[in-house]
């Protein structure tokens, strides 16, 4: 049991971070690659990684892999694997397929005969099939094909990890929790630092940050796939949930700061923020960004700005870029402050040279991390004909 094989998906632009949480947690064999992280490891490093990952998608166990040319190939390769050993036939399962540089014709087809296999293994191994349920299975079956290669995957995360089962409300576009902790990240954001959100939202920064600073493992109160698999240690699971809860800190203030100037989402995130536990490690306030002032006098200022995606929003976005850009010179002088947007007019418009830019994908909308260093009188675009 010692050397399985799994693969953990996460969103793209952050496989090397995953990399570095997976390395801590002891996975072997590491192999990033576009989207997710490759490793080996035992049954108690997937446990492991669901109950303690900020940055992974899910976690799957890999079951086989080789080469195919056709629909029946896959068909049999599903057929001659042993699925009753892994999962009861009273348990409910889905197949989902993804596929890169793939030639067959469809998807759809290749699942439904995957589906057929798996059934038809069950009928001739116990006599009787189980159910199909593709909106809350028991059961995951992940497939991943190639020009002439599948892998196929037992999933033991179940939803996914970005459901950490604390943000019960949310306001329009919320950003996944594995985003935004990656982001938290990549800004270099350590607990005991100052961090302000300024256009807070649903709260996902703030409850994401709350959690790191609390030392709080994000999967500590929520159920996972590996739960459902006959293989499943209920002993070992157990302790190792209750040593991550034991370690959690006492919830006080933590240096973390959020706002919005919609007193709907100061609401929400106040609410989402209680739902957790997680209140009192946060100030939080409805101020309009335009008028804030820094908290402190050093620290990160992390946003992500609407989008400006309806008619009209872009206008709007290119009138209030300029003042963020005013309030941040005037009041954040010693701060770094972190934009995550899909809209590259951005630093140009706050009149503000990034010292980085990291691609960063919101679901499929490709975007930009900015990275704006607050150092007094050095950040201004020069005006033509300057120096």
């Amino acid at each position: 049991m010692a050397n399985l094989q799994f693969f953990a998906t996460c969103p793209r632009g952050l496989e090397a971070l995953l990399t570095d949480e997976l390395t801590a947690l002891g996975a072997q064999t590491l192999k990033p690659t576009d989207g997710g992280v490759g490793f080996s490891g035992d049954l108690l490093l997937a446990y492991r990684a669901n109950l303690e990952s900020r940055i992974a998608t899910r976690i799957l166990m890999q079951v086989f892999h080789g080469r195919y040319q056709s629909e029946d190939d896959l068909y049999q390769a599903a057929y001659a694997l042993p699925w009753a050993d892994w999962f009861a036939v009273g348990r409910t399962f889905m197949v989902k397929v993804t596929a890169v540089k793939c030639s067959l014709k469809s998807l759809e087809f290749v699942t439904l005969r995957i589906k057929d296999a798996v059934c038809d293994q069950f009928r001739g191994k116990v006599g009787s099939r189980p159910d199909i349920d593709t909106r809350q299975p028991d059961v995951r079956i992940h497939v991943f094909l190639t020009a002439d290669e599948y892998h196929l995957y037992l999933d033991t995360s179940g939803n996914a990890l970005y459901q950490r089962g604390l943000r019960r409300l949310s306001v329009e576009a919320p950003l996944r929790e594995n985003l935004a902790a990656g982001i938290l990240k990549l800004t270099g954001w350590r607990p005991g630092r100052p961090l302000l959100d300024p256009m807070c939202g649903s709260g996902t920064f703030l409850l994401e940050a709350a959690m790191m600073a609390l030392d709080i493992a994000p999967g500590s109160g929520r159920n996972f796939g590996f739960e459902k698999l006959n293989n499943f240690d209920a002993d070992a699971w157990e302790a190792m949930r209750q040593q991550a809860l034991a370690r959690a800190k006492p919830v006080e203030f933590q240096h973390i700061y959020g706002s919005d100037s919609d007193l709907r989402a100061v609401r929400v995130s106040k609410q989402n923020l209680e739902q957790a536990g997680l209140l009192e490690a946060v100030w939080l306030t409805q101020k309009d960004i335009t008028k804030i002032e820094a908290p402190v006098d050093h620290g990160v200022l992390l946003a992500n700005p609407p989008y400006g995606v309806r008619i009209g929003e872009q206008e709007e976005l290119a009138a209030l870029y300029p003042k963020i850009g005013e309030t941040l010179k005037r009041n954040f002088a010693g701060w770094n402050a972190y934009f995550l947007t899909s809209d590259l007019r951005l630093p140009k418009l706050m009149r503000l040279a990034p010292s980085k830019k990291t691609p960063l994908y919101n679901g499929p909308l490709e975007c930009r991390l900015f990275e704006i260093r607050m150092v007094a009188g050095s950040n201004r675009k020069p005006e033509k004909g300057e120096g």
